[in-house]
């Protein structure tokens, strides 16, 4: 698949092993039954595969006789039970969305916001840092990829919307950092418009809100982290998204002013949860911000799994 969750894996000894993901978790097939489960041709399909040091609690060093005779279901049995035994956060897999949308009146005209991405980005680092897998839907930014993070990017809501949909369903934290336009012009005109001298009125109509259509369509076990970023009533207000949009916590940040978040290396949140959580992160570095975060979601969703 293109975001990298199919391919190949290394013992140490050398023996090729197939590696395939399903929901969180990681899959492998050994040698003996290839044939059983994937079509001949699809091995074709794979780039030659790097060897990459494998920790010994998981897979001991095997002769490839031994690993060529085991059956799939021995394999697959054995991982499941030590993945089971890992801290929570190795087997996460987080869907972020960052950065601002363009919602555009003709073709090089359009509404957008002063979010640089930035607190995503961190976010998104700081996810993988911890273990987890990590999708970042992003908006137009100027910010490096975060090794080892699939970035999708985008321009518009409905791009953002529909790319969003398509990776939500097997995630299980989600967090919507994104500052998505709430309005677009309800037409674009096809060529740009020019300058007459006269006054220009442009019809708007609302962008379809995304975290509120995804949390209608949630599993129980999800959850879902939304972002309020106000300029007056942070607290308040953020409360009241809480529970609009049908999330399990809220992080609300000023936006308000020089002091504001959008474009700055620095950031506080206040998040906001059910049952009158509340907790402050900051102020301090976006990095720093982003990795107390983290702990925090890590924290709440073990405590809602036990």
């Amino acid at each position: 698949r293109p975001d990298g969750q199919l391919g190949w894996i290394h013992f140490r000894s050398q023996v090729r092993v197939f590696r395939f993901r399903c929901g969180c978790r990681d899959y492998f097939l050994p040698p003996a039954t290839w044939g059983r489960h994937l079509p001949p041709e699809s091995l074709n399909a794979f780039p030659t595969p790097t060897p990459i040091p494998t920790p010994s609690l998981l897979f001991p060093p095997p002769s490839s006789a031994k690993v060529s005779s085991l059956a799939a279901i021995g394999l697959i049995g054995h991982l499941s039970s030590a993945i089971c035994h890992l801290p929570l956060t190795l087997s996460l897999r987080c869907l972020i969305t960052a950065g601002p949308t363009r919602e555009f009146f003709d073709p090089v005209r359009f509404i957008s916001n002063p979010s640089t991405g930035k607190m995503g980005f961190a976010l998104a680092t700081a996810a993988k840092e911890a273990g987890w897998s990590v999708d970042l839907v992003a908006g137009p930014v100027s910010l490096p990829e975060p090794p080892g993070v699939m970035v999708y990017p985008v321009v518009t809501a409905a791009e953002m919307q529909r790319q969003a949909d398509a990776l939500f369903g097997p995630c299980d934290v989600l967090i919507m950092t994104a500052a998505v336009s709430d309005w677009r012009p309800k037409a674009t005109a096809p060529q740009k418009m020019k300058k007459d001298g006269q006054g220009l009125t442009v019809e708007l109509e609302p962008v379809p809100d995304i975290v509120t259509a995804l949390a209608e369509e949630r599993r129980t076990d999800q959850f879902l982290v939304g972002f309020a970023a106000e300029t007056e009533n942070v607290e308040a207000n953020a409360l009241d998204k809480l529970e609009r949009k049908g999330l399990d916590l809220i992080a609300a940040n000023s936006v308000a002013g020089r002091e504001g978040a959008f474009g700055s290396d620095e950031n506080k949140l206040i998040l906001l949860g059910r049952n009158g959580f509340r907790e402050v992160l900051g102020p301090a570095s976006k990095a720093v911000v982003a990795r107390q975060l983290i702990d925090v979601i890590a924290r709440l969703v073990a405590a809602r799994a036990s």
